[in-house]
C-alpha cells in the first residue's frame, strides 16, 4: 500500500506544481503515453501527455495560483488488482474548510502507471 499511497501523493501533488518544466515530467513518470484523464465534463478530460499537461496547467492557474487553493489527498486510499480509489480535496492554502472534494479512481497499466483516471467531483454541500 505505501506504493499506492506515493502514488496517489505525487498525482494530487502534481496539480498543486508551479514549475511547468517539474509538472511535464512528472505527469510523463505517472501517466502511460496514451493515459487519459476523465471528468464528467469533456472539457475537463485529457488524453495523452501534452492534452493531460494542459489540463492540470489550466486547473493549477484557475485554482491554485489564481484562486489561493491547494490540493490535498484524504486518507481513504484504497487499491486492489490494477485499480486505486481515493478522495481529495481542495482547501485553501492559507487554512480553513474544504471548497471541493472528490474522489477518483485510477485503472493502472502493467508498470504501475495510470492508464485512465476517472475524476468525481462531490456535489456542493448546502449553505447554511
Amino acid at each position: 500500500m505505501r506504493d499506492i499511497t506515493e502514488l496517489v501523493h505525487r498525482y494530487v501533488g502534481v496539480w498543486n506544481e508551479a514549475d511547468p518544466e517539474a509538472r511535464r515530467r512528472t505527469i510523463a513518470s505517472l501517466w502511460s503515453k496514451d493515459g487519459a484523464t476523465l471528468h464528467n465534463t469533456a472539457e475537463n478530460s485529457a488524453r495523452g501527455y501534452e492534452a493531460i499537461e494542459a489540463r492540470v496547467a489550466s486547473a493549477y492557474e484557475k485554482w491554485v495560483r489564481t484562486g489561493g487553493f491547494v490540493f490535498r489527498p484524504r486518507t481513504n486510499v484504497d487499491a486492489h488488482h490494477d485499480v486505486v480509489k481515493f478522495g481529495w480535496e481542495m482547501v485553501p492554502a492559507a487554512g480553513g474548510e474544504a471548497a471541493a472534494t472528490g474522489v477518483d479512481v485510477f485503472i493502472l497499466d502493467d508498470d504501475g502507471r495510470i492508464r485512465v483516471d476517472y475524476m468525481f467531483n462531490d456535489p456542493p454541500s448546502p449553505q447554511k
